[in-house]
């Protein structure tokens, strides 16, 4: 493959927006900025049974993830968003205690089909008064109907995303399986990632329902992060749920942009449960070989896999949580 450039951003400040931890007493660390103690700079709610009858709107946490990519070059800021959660309102609502606007976002990427990354584009339409001709990238697997088939249970097919709503609201849909690019060539999207690891072998109970059967679907080929690089610092790799695997993903950024620095990983590592959790050693000796500055697991990562990585990066490991910033 040829190496394709990915033009260098000044900075980059990466907001959760949605994710499945809220933690109002982290404090400040390195690059990441943590809002203040009520989570919000909202205006305050009722609640009949405080003094004062009021309490601050506090950011919410959800099993889902979303995150505001504001990428700054030649002194002007341009915003993306990445993923939208799992609720319909929750990513609308946390942006607007976060003081940030959907009218801001120049583009919607959407990690892959799952609905905890998906279902929050409702809210985001309603507040762009019904109609968001925003461009929104996804890979073409994006719209499979999906089911996950635990032995011994019955299958438990997962809510995809409807293509004539999507379209109806008046989204520019660009399908694409290679890389592409946003906001004149600084924001990379990896499209479909080589599977080159021969541990992260992809999620075996899950299918996908292709020429009218269900078929197996452990790699759920529609995953992809994205890649910005920061002037002479490197690479910053995200992901929504790593379903390629978080290191098959750091090898194929390296591999396409020619850049071997990996300044920041952060996002979804996908190693939570019984499936995921004997690789994480795998991925934290591979991890190490990658010498990341920073590295901000969050959502799917998992209890395990977030200690472990915190014991093994204790200078690079940062606790994410809804609200924080990272300013890179």
């Amino acid at each position: 493959m040829i190496t394709i450039s990915l033009e260098p951003v000044d900075s980059v400040s990466i907001t959760s927006v949605v994710d499945n931890v809220s933690d109002m007493l982290l404090q400040n660390q390195g690059p990441a900025k943590r809002p203040s103690l009520s989570g919000s700079k909202a205006e305050p709610i009722r609640a009949a049974f405080l003094e004062g009858g009021t309490i601050a709107d506090a950011l919410k946490a959800e099993h889902g993830f979303s995150a505001l990519i504001s990428i700054t070059k030649n002194e002007s800021t341009r915003n993306v968003l990445f993923d939208t959660g799992i609720s319909p309102d929750g990513v609308v609502d946390n942006m607007r205690r976060l003081e940030f606007s959907p009218k801001d976002i120049e583009a919607i990427v959407l990690s892959h089909g799952h609905f905890d990354h998906t279902t929050g584009i409702d809210g985001i339409v309603k507040e762009l008064g019904g109609t968001a001709k925003l461009p929104v990238l996804i890979h073409p697997e994006f719209w499979s109907r999906r089911r996950l088939v635990v032995p011994g249970r019955s299958p438990v097919e997962i809510p995809s995303t409807s293509k004539s709503a999507l379209r109806g609201a008046g989204f520019e849909i660009i399908e694409e399986r290679q890389p592409s690019f946003l906001l004149d060539g600084s924001v990379l999207v990896t499209g479909e990632v080589d599977r080159t690891t021969d541990f992260e072998t992809g999620f075996k109970i899950h299918q996908a329902f292709h020429d009218g059967e269900w078929q197996p679907d452990p790699l759920i080929l529609d995953d992809q992060a994205v890649v910005i690089n920061v002037k002479d610092k490197g690479l910053v790799v995200m992901t929504g749920c790593g379903h390629a695997g978080i290191v098959n993903i750091i090898r194929y950024a390296r591999k396409i942009t020619g850049e071997d620095k990996i300044y920041a990983v952060l996002g979804g590592f996908h190693l939570n449960g019984p499936l995921f959790e004997p690789i994480i050693s795998s991925v934290i000796e591979s991890l190490r070989g990658f010498s990341p500055d920073f590295i901000i697991p969050g959502h799917c990562t998992g209890w395990r896999a977030t200690h472990a990585i915190a014991a093994a990066f204790p200078e690079a490991f940062i606790q994410n949580s809804v609200g924080t910033r990272l300013e890179l």
